[in-house]
């Protein structure tokens, strides 16, 4: 008597981003190192693959169209508490990064980041006491750059309120947030 065909327990991974060729690559990747792999590009797209797929893991981007990727990384935890979630972002700041890890990531990665880091945050189990201290306080751009983000992070993504509480008009905001972050 033959053996049926023998189907392999693959491990299930959920990435979320608006940058489709991103995706891909990143898809393709993993699935080359055994995963099945879901890609969404919106949040209500990740949420419909989560409810089918049921990821034990997740790579979300932190800014996803006009929305935040933490929203997703929340909602995926609410899903499964098991999800293993990387956050990662071109828009690095400290605000999102603590945000992130409060809502259930295991880990945050600044693009570019290649499958080789996101698999290696994937299975980190603890934090890396030999992660250098950097020998200089940050600079008054980039302090201001975290401080923006953090208001804006504290009024949950809302701009005319973070703009408000900042005493700062509203559009003037939205050009200091759409620079890119100050790198060190």
């Amino acid at each position: 008597m033959s053996a049926g065909p023998r189907h392999e327990v693959r491990p299930s991974l959920l990435i979320v981003d608006d940058d489709e060729l991103f995706c891909e690559v990143l898809a393709e990747a993993f699935h080359d190192r055994g995963y099945q792999v879901a890609v969404a590009h919106t949040i209500a797209q990740g949420l419909e693959q989560a409810a089918s797929l049921e990821p034990e893991y997740a790579v979300v981007d932190l800014r996803i169209g006009q929305e935040s990727g933490l929203v997703l990384a929340e909602r995926l935890r609410a899903l499964d508490e098991n999800t293993r979630i990387v956050i990662l972002t071109g828009y690095a700041s400290i605000a999102t990064a603590v945000e992130a890890i409060k809502l259930g990531a295991i880990h945050y990665l600044t693009k570019p980041a290649d499958a080789d880091e996101v698999l290696a945050a994937l299975h980190k189990e603890e934090g890396d006491a030999n992660v250098p201290v950097a020998e200089n306080p940050l600079t008054v751009r980039r302090l201001e750059w975290e401080h923006l983000h953090k208001v804006l992070t504290e009024c949950g993504g809302n701009i005319s309120a973070a703009a408000r509480r900042l005493r700062m008009h509203r559009r003037t905001l939205q050009r200091k947030l759409a620079k890119r972050p100050v790198r060190e």
